[in-house]
């Protein structure tokens, strides 16, 4: 569905490379994770989805058609996403936020219909922002505002949904929301990319795991293949275990106390 093919990508001024060739893909019907520590080219991957950042090398298509080729619109109606950061221009309503989503459907001339409605209604309903549809956005926690950015998402609709660290702000029981809901989006014949933080969390939920360590694919496979203390040590640099969750038998990453040594 989604295919990053040896993409690398260097920032103005940057001393190497965020990306250094890095190829995976997202399909149909499953959870594909990309997790690696800070810096470590996860959010830059986002970006060059969406042509906010030149490749050096490499390319990125949907489906095998190369995102370059692509009208926005039509590459929007595909595939909808929802970055790690977004400044609020205008103070609207939930249910007038989350309508944008229908935005690559309609264009500029076309009123929106009951199907686009429903879609909105659905929306709203599966991220649980329902009772907030008539709060204006600028009034928002962050972590209501981050499920409300996810509901103008699954309005949008497409083949593919896409997030950057989703679950920033939430509690416990949204963050657990969050990943089922997109556990079902997956099921439901979507392909769904993630990039996380919540390794435990991933481990439980994702098909596919991809590990980055300073833009680079140091592991990739079942959330098994990925979790193991040998790797995740060398990546994170932290000493840790790599035990089962009894809840439901994943790969679980339990950090341990360190000798102190300076953040850099």
């Amino acid at each position: 569905m989604i295919d990053f093919r040896d993409v690398a990508v260097r920032y103005p001024r940057a001393a190497s490379d965020a990306l250094g060739g890095v190829s995976l893909a997202a399909e149909r019907s499953s959870l594909t994770a990309v997790v690696g520590p800070n810096g470590s080219g996860k959010s830059t991957l986002v970006r060059a989805l969406i042509g906010r950042v030149p490749l050096a090398r490499g390319g990125v298509s949907v489906d095998g058609r190369s995102i370059d080729v692509m009208r926005r619109d039509d590459l929007a109606r595909r595939v909808s996403v929802v970055t790690q950061r977004e400044e609020l221009a205008f103070p609207l309503l939930v249910s007038e936020y989350v309508a944008l989503g229908r935005f690559p459907h309609l264009g500029v001339w076309h009123a929106a219909g009951e199907a686009d409605a429903a879609a909105i209604r659905g929306a709203l309903d599966a991220a649980g922002v329902e009772r907030l549809r008539d709060r204006r956005v600028d009034t928002l926690s962050g972590g209501e505002l981050q499920r409300v950015r996810l509901a103008r998402a699954l309005a949008q609709g497409g083949d593919a949904l896409v997030l950057d660290e989703p679950t920033a702000f939430l509690d416990v029981g949204h963050e657990m929301g969050v990943f089922e809901l997109l556990h079902r989006v997956a099921r439901s014949g979507r392909a769904v990319l993630l990039v996380s933080h919540q390794l435990n969390l991933v481990a439980r939920f994702a098909d596919h795991m991809v590990l980055l360590h300073r833009g680079l694919v140091a592991a990739a496979g079942a959330p098994d293949a990925v979790m193991r203390a040998d790797i995740l040590e060398r990546v994170y640099e932290w000493p840790l275990v790599v035990t089962r969750d009894p809840a439901v038998g994943a790969p679980a990453l339990l950090p341990l106390r360190g000798r102190s040594r300076p953040m850099v």
